[in-house]
């Protein structure tokens, strides 16, 4: 028997949309319901900031993440990365399943550009063991990218079983594509796209290498920047949300995917005898 599970991942550009011209916050919610994931991946989340509250008429009260998540994601996390006078962001997790526990774990690297990796472990009934879930953002520069990468492999093999389902989603930053490898290598991750891709291609004459889908602009995607990995789970269908009106609402493509993770046995029905 396996379970099925939604899972989306959006960086938000804080609630604008490109180039900051509107605020898009309540938009930006609206879009996110109609994506109907269980779990949601979240970067760029403004959890203060007090000149948009004085500025803007309907800015939320409350931190995005709780705006956002709000009587539909009854569990959420956020880790606070870029800290200034007026207020933070980071990134956050929103879940219809509990949260077990939650950790930032600081992977700056350059003093300017503050990153962190969101880890949650999310309890997933029936599975014997929790579901971890990874937010991640990582630096606009190669050098850093690869040190976070080697930090976030570093973090994932101390302190998630390597027998345990894993999703790691969000904002690479990598548009070369150097992730893939190195993730595959050391954490037995696939990226779902790819995943899709190699599966497509054992039913047709497609020859092209299977890679991440392009989310960046989102009005017409050429950069393959947001990613969602997983292991222990199956693939079924992976979508990229742009063009409008995703494209008003964010500089980013949304990305979102259907995924079946085994129940164990113990949890499956008896044979009648």
């Amino acid at each position: 028997m396996t379970l099925p599970i939604s899972v989306a991942t959006w960086n938000i550009h804080k609630g604008f949309s490109q180039f900051n011209r509107r605020m898009m916050v309540h938009e930006l919610r609206e879009r996110l319901r109609a994506l109907n994931a269980d779990i949601v991946f979240l970067q760029e989340v403004q959890g203060l900031h007090l000149k948009h509250a004085e500025r803007h008429e309907h800015w939320p009260t409350e931190p995005q993440h709780e705006f956002l998540a709000a009587d539909v994601w009854h569990s959420s996390a956020y880790g606070q990365n870029m800290v200034y006078d007026h207020g933070h962001h980071g990134n956050a997790i929103l879940s219809r399943f509990p949260i077990l526990h939650q950790h930032n774990q600081d992977v700056t690297h350059l003093r300017f550009e503050r990153r962190g990796l969101l880890h949650c472990a999310v309890d997933l009934p029936p599975l014997d063991q929790p579901l971890h879930c990874v937010c991640v953002h990582l630096s606009l520069f190669a050098r850093s990218r690869r040190w976070q990468l080697d930090a976030l492999s570093t973090y994932i093999e101390a302190m998630v079983p390597a027998n345990a389902p894993l999703l790691i989603a969000g904002d690479f930053n990598d548009w070369r594509n150097r992730a893939d490898e190195l993730l595959a290598q050391r954490l037995g991750l696939d990226e779902i796209f790819s995943t899709a891709g190699r599966r497509a291609s054992q039913h047709t004459t497609q020859q092209k290498a299977a890679r991440p889908s392009r989310s960046y602009p989102a009005a017409l995607p050429l950069f393959r920047l947001d990613r969602i990995y997983q292991r222990g789970l199956t693939v079924t269908a992976a979508h990229r949300h742009a063009g409008l009106p995703w494209s008003t609402i964010s500089d980013h493509a949304a990305l979102s995917a259907t995924l079946h993770i085994a129940a164990p046995e113990s949890v499956l029905p008896r044979a009648v005898s």
